[in-house]
């Protein structure tokens, strides 16, 4: 029996080859690992720490075609984390209210509440609501280089004892400046558990979203500056594939790329059918959450 969780570095240039290099080096170098979330039947997990640097995170290609869902999947998942889903947070308070423990973006957004505030103050003593997506920004709109613009998720008062706590854990950013004057931001990403097979690729694609719509533009918009994306490293403790999905990833990736150029396993996000398609999914997508407030 192994004593020691393998620790697997996947350093790539684009998206989708270091999502389909994570999977592969997780199949084929993994720990095997029960789960707390597996049933009876369900066969033993693969597991690893993880390590994976994209050097080019809006180089095409940027997405991968074996992942659990589509393209409007990833849209509704970008949206979500710029926060319209936001609302869909429980209120703490209320025992029966079964509604989702977090989302990222309200953790983000609004640290240390719960979903309903009082005078900008959470209705647990002592908690006050903290705009960390604005904080970082002004960090690194001030002082590019610092070593401080950091966003977290964690709130020990809540986390510890709850049943389905927040994965992503922290955001770390800083800025290096080139011979031409444009700002490049790098981003550190961690995550206590991910979904190697079921989310990751969402995970990547929608924070390399969120870093370019909402971190980046907002520098832009604070100090005329042209930022752009740089390297994004992202850091799982628990990259895993559930035992139940053990069968698809191979059926979908795993046997295919021996059979298949790695072009035919990708798409080019910027490709003319690709962004009509993401783009057009936006207003299917609102409807879909308005039908979902009016129904609960």
């Amino acid at each position: 029996m192994p004593r020691n969780i393998p620790v697997l570095t996947v350093c790539k240039t684009t998206l989708a080859e270091a999502y389909e290099e994570a999977l592969v080096q997780l199949y084929n170098n993994g720990v095997r690992f029960r789960t707390q979330y597996d049933k009876p039947d369900d066969p033993l997990s693969i597991d690893s720490t993880m390590d994976i640097t994209i050097l080019e995170p809006f180089t095409d290609p940027m997405i991968h075609k074996a992942f659990p869902g589509g393209i409007d999947d990833l849209k509704e998942y970008v949206m979500e984390l710029l926060g319209v889903k936001d609302h869909w947070v429980k209120n703490m308070n209320d025992e029966k209210d079964t509604r989702w423990e977090y989302t990222y973006h309200g953790r983000l957004a609004a640290y240390g509440a719960w979903k309903e505030l009082a005078g900008g103050k959470s209705q647990q003593a002592g908690f006050f609501s903290i705009n960390q997506i604005d904080a970082v920004i002004g960090k690194l709109a001030k002082q590019p280089f610092t070593r401080q613009a950091q966003m977290i998720t964690w709130m020990p008062n809540i986390d510890i004892t709850c049943y389905d706590p927040p994965c992503l854990q922290s955001l770390w950013y800083r800025i290096l400046e080139d011979e031409d004057g444009v700002w490049w931001l790098n981003c550190n990403v961690r995550f206590r558990s991910n979904d190697a097979w079921g989310a990751n690729f969402m995970n990547m694609f929608g924070f390399n979203q969120f870093n370019k719509e909402i971190i980046a533009a907002g520098i832009a918009a604070k100090t005329g500056k042209k930022v752009e994306i740089g390297r994004m490293n992202w850091h799982a403790d628990s990259f895993h594939i559930y035992g139940k999905d053990i069968e698809s990833a191979r059926r979908m990736l795993f046997e295919r790329i021996g059979t298949m150029s790695f072009e035919e396993r990708v798409f080019n996000f910027h490709d003319e059918f690709i962004q009509e398609m993401y783009q057009g999914a936006e207003a299917g997508i609102r409807e879909k959450i308005r039908e979902h407030d009016a129904s609960h």
